[in-house]
């Protein structure tokens, strides 16, 4: 094995410890809204000092290969998705981040009729799964397996939709619980992108190993 080949082998399992992080923040995320479990969101929020950590030392990883070894072909590919994945998966925990506080600034248990209605645990179940999924296909360096969040991209953008409607009626019945709608209309946004970012991280493992750019070309036209 070359000085190179250590170096991405290296690189390769600082992602992989990063990602099961945010694995764990969507994870904790679930719990915490399910239980009203507000230290289970102040967890959510410390990894994400974390998450972010490993963004700066894989970004720095990075530019260490890239200035000291100049990486051609498949070598290069994988840097650059790296970096490109690196990003991504920062910004899912951010969105986990950004649940867990809504978590604790409710001032009580969310409405379960709500919860139900909006099917946001169900979101949160496939956030994480689609999370595990992308993570999955990196580690085997699988493309028919990375294809198929694009599919469950969908299915989280249905759930999305789906809510906008029943939020609205749900605050139209009921006005005094109109932050919690609020705060359970903005998470489910933030889960919809964490299925976006799963999404480029997929193309992103295409285009590692298979050499083919893929970005908007899944995209059905409008």
């Amino acid at each position: 094995m070359t000085h190179l080949d250590e170096e991405l082998v290296e690189l390769k399992s600082e992602i992989t410890v990063m990602w099961n992080l945010v694995i764990t923040q969507v994870e904790k995320t679930h719990e915490a809204l399910m239980a009203y479990d507000k230290n289970l969101a102040r967890e959510v929020i410390a990894s994400e000092k974390r998450v972010n950590g490993f963004e700066l030392v894989i970004d720095r990883h990075c530019e260490n290969i890239f200035a000291l070894f100049n990486p051609v072909a498949i070598d290069l590919r994988f840097v650059l998705s790296i970096l490109k994945t690196n990003s991504n998966l920062e910004r899912a925990g951010d969105m986990a981040e950004g649940i867990a506080n809504f978590i604790l600034k409710a001032d009580k248990a969310f409405d379960q009729t709500l919860l139900e209605k909006t099917e946001i645990l169900t979101m949160i179940k496939a956030a994480t799964d689609i999370l595990q999924t992308t993570l999955t296909a990196f580690i085997n360096e699988d493309t028919k397996l990375a294809r198929t969040v694009f599919e469950r991209d969908e299915f989280l953008d249905h759930l999305n939709r789906k809510a906008n409607p029943i939020v609205a009626e749900y605050l139209r019945s009921n006005p005094q619980n109109m932050e919690q709608g609020l705060y359970i209309y903005s998470a489910i946004i933030k889960l919809e992108r964490i299925g976006d970012q799963c999404k480029n991280i997929a193309e992103e493992i295409i285009f590692f190993v298979e050499a083919k750019v893929l970005k908007h070309a899944h995209k059905k036209p409008k």
